[in-house]
C-alpha cells in the first residue's frame, strides 16, 4: 500500500515507530493468559506481536466453539465486546450500526 492511501475520517494512523522492536516483538508485553472463547495464547501472541501483515488464517473463528456459542447465543440488539490481547482494553462492540 502507498503512504498516499487515503482512509476514512474515522481511521487513526499511526507513525511507522509504533511497529518497532520492542521488549516482546511490537509490544512491550505478551497477550494475557486465558484468553476469552479459550482462543490459542501462542496463536494469539504471533498475531498480536510478532506479525507485521496478516492475522489468523481465514475461518479461524469457526474453529473457537466458545465463540461460536457465544456469537449464536447473543440475543438480537445486544453486543459483544472485543478486547484487547495484550491490555485487556475494549476494542469494539459488534454488532453495531
Amino acid at each position: 500500500m502507498s503512504s498516499a492511501q487515503k482512509y476514512p475520517a474515522r481511521a487513526v494512523m499511526g507513525p511507522e515507530s509504533i511497529m518497532s522492536k520492542k521488549a516482546h516483538g511490537t509490544s512491550a508485553t505478551p497477550v494475557q493468559e486465558n484468553l476469552r472463547w479459550k482462543v490459542d495464547q501462542e496463536v494469539a501472541d504471533r498475531i498480536c506481536n510478532f506479525n507485521r501483515h496478516y492475522a489468523e488464517y481465514s475461518g479461524y473463528f469457526k474453529t473457537v466453539p466458545e465463540f461460536l456459542n457465544e456469537t449464536n447465543d447473543t440475543p438480537a440488539g445486544k453486543e459483544i465486546t472485543f478486547y484487547d490481547s495484550n491490555t485487556g482494553k475494549p476494542l469494539f462492540y459488534a454488532p453495531r450500526g
